[in-house]
């Protein structure tokens, strides 16, 4: 038995969701120590001492793939 390996291109256009893909880049984050927790917080945004939000356990320093955060600005108000 032999496997034939078929090319197609295609000519279409990208889809908007597929244009709109943010890019990525190395962002320093603190993660929770605990296997069985998924919380994390961007650097920036930690304060010192910085416990999980989630379970309350200790925070590592490690790093991750994030699109860049986009600022909003308020209106001053009258």
């Amino acid at each position: 038995m032999s496997l034939k390996i078929v090319r197609r291109e295609c000519d279409c256009e990208l889809s908007e969701s597929e244009e709109q893909k943010p890019k990525l880049s190395i962002v320093k984050i603190l993660k929770c120590k605990n296997n069985d927790c998924k919380a994390w917080v961007r650097e920036e945004f930690a304060v010192p001492g910085q416990v999980c939000p989630m379970c309350q356990g200790p925070m590592l320093r490690t790093m991750k793939h994030l699109p860049a955060l986009q600022k909003k600005y308020k209106s001053p108000s009258r």
